[in-house]
């Protein structure tokens, strides 16, 4: 059983360590909500990846915390559960606000692990010891900054790049990593930057074995990404266009891409994560673990979520060290030759860093029933 006694909830502001431009524009620090959970003398930790602005989904920050505080917590403070799918039943009646509601189901089966004393990914049903992660490139200030960046990062070991591309930056850094690097797996991320009238520019990029080309049309259009699939022959990978199972199961239907993009939060938590791997799996289409530079609490979710069977192509989930200076917990997670390993112990197997979110906070609240 699954007993929540109270809440705390935490927003730290963390300075990049590197300037990260994609087509939504410039970001030099991230705002991080934090969830904990209390229970039985056991704590579930969970991270919001919404942002201030809605620019890639429609949540944000505000919005979120509001509903945590007035609508989410107060269906689940004082009760107990089943097991964290009940958590997530309890908040099954309300639309959307997915990334709000994966806060209360994450902390919850971390909350739901620590108390069985089991690694989240077991409950899962992952039996990786250590996954495989890609690293996501910013645009760079031209072809040769993008070469060098791209170099270093192959020389750690990891076993993808993906470079984040817009109309006008496309072909040029695509042509020149390829040329630099025949070999390596290589792929671009849109953020639905373009338009089926921008087709020929993308059929372009076939000419250099990308694995996928990541959203590049609007977050909400299956129907053109089915077209644009086929006017290409490099995959398409879905990530804002999908929501839910049912999403993943009309968008590869459709033909709309070929590859799924999970992004735990995105979907509304772990349950619907699994469900989207699953149907995912039935079309024989592999998926990998997105990411939305996320702090230690994130990323170790994301890293336990990676180890199911049908995540075949390396993640977003590069070493915390990329990003942060320090992070929000203890211990550190790092990959070695493109290999993440998976943080051991109960839950997501990460304690947080109280003393220095101490010092980054701009909000802590306690709620309790």
């Amino acid at each position: 059983m699954l007993r929540i006694d109270a809440a705390e909830i935490l927003l730290v502001r963390l300075p990049l360590k590197f300037r990260f431009e994609t087509s939504f524009g410039v970001q030099t620090e991230k705002l991080v909500p934090l969830l904990v959970l209390h229970g039985d003398g056991v704590q579930g930790l969970s991270e919001g990846t919404m942002e201030a602005a809605p620019m890639y989904r429609e949540e944000t920050i505000a919005g979120a915390l509001n509903l945590l505080r007035e609508v989410f917590l107060p269906r689940v403070l004082g009760r107990t559960f089943a097991n964290p799918q009940a958590v997530d039943a309890a908040l099954g009646s309300f639309r959307g606000n997915r990334m709000a509601r994966a806060m209360v189901e994450m902390a919850a089966w971390d909350l739901w692990a620590r108390t069985l004393g089991v690694p989240l990914g077991t409950l899962l049903g992952g039996n990786k010891q250590e996954v495989e992660v890609g690293v996501s490139l910013g645009i760079q200030a031209d072809e040769a900054a993008t070469v060098e960046v791209v170099g270093r990062h192959v020389e750690q070991g990891y076993r993808r790049i993906k470079l984040k591309i817009k109309p006008g930056w496309d072909v040029q850094p695509v042509q020149a990593v390829r040329e630099a690097f025949p070999n390596i797996r290589l792929t671009v991320d849109a953020n639905s930057a373009y338009t089926l009238a921008d087709s020929g520019r993308l059929a372009a990029l076939d000419a250099y074995d990308l694995t996928y080309i990541e959203q590049p049309l609007a977050w909400d259009d299956l129907l053109d990404h089915a077209e644009l699939q086929r006017r290409l022959r490099t995959p398409l990978c879905l990530d804002e266009s999908v929501a839910s199972a049912p999403d993943a199961r009309k968008g590869l239907a459709l033909g709309a891409g070929r590859v799924i993009n999970v992004k735990v939060a995105r979907v509304g938590g772990h349950a619907e994560a699994r469900r989207v791997h699953d149907v995912a799996e039935s079309f024989g289409a592999p998926v990998w673990c997105g990411g939305m530079l996320e702090s230690g609490v994130g990323r170790a979710h994301n890293i336990h979520l990676s180890t199911l069977p049908n995540f075949r192509l390396p993640g977003d989930t590069s070493s915390a060290s990329r990003y942060w200076a320090t992070d929000v917990v203890n211990e550190a997670l790092e990959a070695k030759n493109g290999l993440m390993p998976v943080p051991q112990g109960p839950g997501i197997g990460v304690t947080l860093n109280r003393d220095f979110i101490a010092s980054v906070s701009e909000l802590d609240e306690e709620y309790r029933a």
